[in-house]
């Protein structure tokens, strides 16, 4: 299976510019800890991810800092020139770069390096639970018919 079969394609972007401020409010309204940030890639309709700004750097880099957000931009606090696969790779790829890097999300890129969605690992455990109830699911059925075939 690869990550383009799974991964979430309506991603929340912000541009480097934009203030941080409204950064967290786009978190917030979209009940999302991650963004992707993008500028315009080689066709002016794609946009290729430069950087990613999660929750966990707002806390971390401004607010236990005690740095006022007002007049800092998105550029001033993302991780930069992040860690990206693309829409062919395995989960097994995404989740080996995952651990490898300590990350739970990561951008999914097309041919042209144009952001096309997000892995995260709760994508990935929805996927392994189905399949572990399907499991279980053979599982069962298995005894059954073997109760009916071979009663007593």
């Amino acid at each position: 299976m690869n990550v383009g079969e799974i991964c979430s394609r309506n991603v929340a972007t912000v541009r480097p510019d934009d203030e941080l401020l409204s950064a967290a409010r786009l978190m917030r309204e979209r009940h999302v800890g991650y963004l992707v940030v993008v500028e315009p890639g080689v066709d002016e309709k794609l946009w290729r991810p430069v950087g990613v700004l999660t929750d966990r750097d707002l806390v971390v880099s401004v607010m236990a800092r005690g740095i006022e957000p007002r007049g800092l931009r998105v550029t001033d606090v993302m991780t930069r020139d992040p860690l990206r696969v693309t829409l062919r790779d395995s989960v097994a790829h995404a989740l080996y770069e995952m651990r490898r890097i300590g990350v739970r999300r990561l951008p999914i890129t097309g041919d042209l390096g144009d952001l096309v969605g997000v892995i995260s690992l709760d994508d990935i455990v929805k996927v392994l639970a189905a399949q572990v109830q399907d499991i279980a699911g053979s599982i069962q059925t298995e005894q059954m018919i073997e109760k009916e075939l071979r009663p007593g």
